[in-house]
This record gives structure tokens, sequence and C-alpha cells, in this order.
């Protein structure tokens, strides 16, 4: 089931960011995050009128989407910055997908016409599931990042919601999982 964040949720949502945290380069924190500083960032997501979702299974949640603010200029209000992270236990399950197809179904509603993704490099999983939804590499920054004491490259991904391509995407995503 995908459905918005809750309070409930803050605890698991912490423990599976804090996997990546300790263990990946996918994201650049250092420091594992409370339930507290998570909250922070959801009531941030929220103010914005944008969407944090939760996929649950059982009530346990195995992965979470939203959207944040892309830049704080006003001529960008129409565009966001994507995120999804998933317990290790429940990759390759398809949940990404799902909470990607709806986080988009909803920053469509809200007229959003451009979503962005950062993906630190290498993540052959992560690139494959963005441009699964019509996310297309626009730049490429070398050794931005410094983690595990080895520089990290980001590339970033885009799509433009407009108007029929996102229906035109989403078809895709279906058949391709009915498969």
């Amino acid at each position: 089931m995908i459905r918005p964040v809750a309070n409930a949720d803050l605890e698991m949502i912490a423990k599976i960011y804090n996997h990546y945290v300790l263990n990946t380069v996918i994201t650049f924190e250092e420091q594992l995050v409370t339930a507290r500083e998570m909250e922070e960032s959801v009531e941030e997501v929220s103010s914005a009128g944008l969407p944090w979702l939760v996929a649950e299974v059982s009530n346990q949640v195995v992965g979470y989407a939203y959207a944040g603010i892309w830049k704080g200029r006003c001529a960008y209000r129409y565009s966001v910055e994507s995120s999804v992270y998933l317990d290790p236990k429940a990759t390759g399950r398809g949940f990404g997908s799902k909470l990607y197809e709806a986080l988009f179904t909803i920053l469509r509603e809200k007229s959003i016409h451009t979503v962005i993704g950062g993906i630190a490099l290498p993540n052959p999983k992560s690139i494959a599931l963005h441009e699964k939804f019509g996310m297309q590499k626009v730049a490429h920054f070398k050794e931005v990042g410094f983690k595990f004491n080895r520089w990290v490259d980001v590339g970033y991904w885009q799509v433009c919601l407009g108007e029929g391509k996102l229906e035109s995407f989403l078809s895709q995503v279906r058949a391709a999982d009915s498969q």
C-alpha cells in the first residue's frame, strides 16, 4: 500500500535512511539522522505543499519517496527534486516503481512541470528506476562529493510532466511491470 507519511512512520524512515548513511554513497549525509530530524524534513516538504509517501507491507514501512523544492527562487516553483529510499530487504520487488508512480501522479495533479533526480554514481539500479519513468540524464558533475575516503560523481536526471507525457510514461511502466 502506498500512502501519505504519518508520524508513526518516522522511526522506520530514519532506520531506512541511516542504512544508506552508514553503508553507501547514495546519500552524502555522514551522520545518522534521528526521527525528529526526519520529522523536520517531512514538515519542510509538507509546508511546501509537496507529497511524502511511504510504501507499507503488513503494517511495516518498506520505503518512502518524496518531492522537495528544487531551488528557493519563485521561478523554480514548478520544479521539484524527487527522492526514493527502500529498506534493503525490500529492494527488487517493485516498491520503488510503485512509490514513483504514485509520487509522479500527485506531482502532475499539483501542476509540477519538471521532476529532477540526483544520483550518486555509479548506481545502475537507481538510474534504471529513473529512466523507467522517462527521466533522461541532463548533467554529470565529477567528484563533487567526498565520502568513505573517495570522490563521488553525481548525475542529474530530469523529466517534464507536460500534458500527456506522464500518462505515456505510466502506461509504459505498467506494461513493463505486467510482463
